[in-house]
């Protein structure tokens, strides 16, 4: 048994084969002419596919479960350093969920070309990373002012508003080398047929369907990567997973990740777990939803959980949302930053009294100062 059985398209099935043939993510690489990062991410994508199904031979896992369950846990007895006996636990409820994830992905991936490269114009500071900050944006969500004292919101103004936003955003910010758009989860408002929230079943004001609702998902981020790729030599995009799009937020990276793999300029970051990273220099900027950690206390999980990037690094900062509300605390670790949403209250957050400001911001890191600048805008300013 190899790899390969656990591979689901031809592109995989080629990158692992010549890791099998060639060794390392470099020649690979080479060979196919694409990024070695971007080659190391497929093989991790497959390896670790095929750990849920139980074969992970560097880890003595060799006995697998059927395709219609995923492996949970093993217990394993070695006996004279041999494995004596293993029990292989298997869950079949969490597979079904995967299965559904991967087939509607597979059939957005069906329709969809990879993006060619594209030319890179301007001239850049190397030491400048852009970082783009959206977080709870609530795309299909519906409020009418009458029902929340406040602004409409629906698909069209969602989406021209984060169009907006991004155009003026990035003509008043520094041309960076690098631009990180950091999409801090609960992007899209419910996440499938019903308007529900997944993981408690809350019936949510809605104004689509939810197949417009990922078309006009798509749509919106194609343009915006477009965009960034004009102004930035390197864009890395982040689809965090958030609480109202815990699967959307899963077909988003993987979506993203083959649109542009032909493009070495963009990378995606498609880890399942729910908390990233970046190094920049001495700058190390971490990022989570905010719905299974809050501000008070996720330095040190941030700083446990990328442990090596934060000892290497001098300035660090996390972002997070979830509450739409702005929130600063700094310790002996790092600064901590609760994001403010761009999205207009709805009927549940006004009733409920949860009422903030409203904006989204560019925050320009240096390699070696940390944070040199910042931009701020509101709805009110993009009119």
């Amino acid at each position: 048994m190899s790899l390969i059985s656990y591979c689901n398209t031809d592109y995989e099935r080629v990158v692992v084969e010549s890791y099998e043939e060639l060794g390392s993510s470099y020649k690979v690489a080479e060979a196919l002419g694409k990024d070695d990062r971007h080659m190391r991410k497929v093989f991790k994508r497959v390896k670790d596919r095929a750990a849920l199904r139980g074969y992970s031979p560097e880890n003595d896992m060799t006995h697998t479960s059927p395709s219609t369950h995923v492996v949970k846990g093993t217990s394993t007895l070695y006996k004279d350093g041999e494995v004596a006996l293993q029990w292989v636990k298997t869950d079949i409820k969490i597979e079904d969920q995967l299965k559904a994830i991967r087939e509607a992905a597979e059939s957005l991936f069906e329709q969809i070309e990879p993006r060619s490269m594209t030319n890179y114009m301007p001239e850049c500071n190397d030491k400048l990373l852009n970082c783009y900050v959206i977080t709870d944006y609530h795309l299909g969500m519906m409020a009418w002012h009458e029902e929340t004292r406040g602004d409409d919101w629906d698909m069209e103004i969602a989406e021209n508003m984060l169009v907006d936003w991004f155009s003026s955003a990035m003509s008043q910010s520094p041309n960076s080398e690098t631009a990180i758009l950091a999409q801090l989860g609960d992007f899209m408002h419910w996440d499938g047929m019903d308007a529900v929230t997944p993981s408690h079943g809350h019936v949510l004001d809605a104004d689509t369907r939810f197949q417009k609702l990922v078309r006009v998902a798509i749509r919106s981020f194609v343009r915006i990567v477009d965009m960034l790729l004009q102004k930035h030599n390197t864009v890395h995009i982040l689809h965090a997973t958030g609480n109202h799009d815990l699967a959307s937020s899963v077909w988003l990276r993987e979506m993203f990740d083959i649109y542009y793999s032909n493009e070495p300029r963009v990378i995606v970051d498609n880890s399942a777990d729910c908390y990233y990273c970046h190094e920049h220099g001495l700058t190390s900027l971490f990022f989570h939803h905010g719905h299974k950690r809050k501000v008070a206390n996720i330095s040190g999980v941030f700083a446990a959980k990328f442990r090596d990037i934060f000892g290497r690094t001098k300035f660090s900062y996390g972002h997070m949302g979830h509450l739409h509300s702005k929130d600063v605390k700094e310790d002996g670790l790092m600064i901590i930053e609760q994001h403010q949403t761009l999205a207009a209250p709805d009927a549940y957050a006004s009733s409920g009294g949860w009422i903030s400001q409203r904006s989204a911001q560019c925050i320009t890191y240096h390699k070696d100062y940390g944070e040199v600048s910042r931009i701020r805008i509101t709805p009110d300013m993009l009119k």
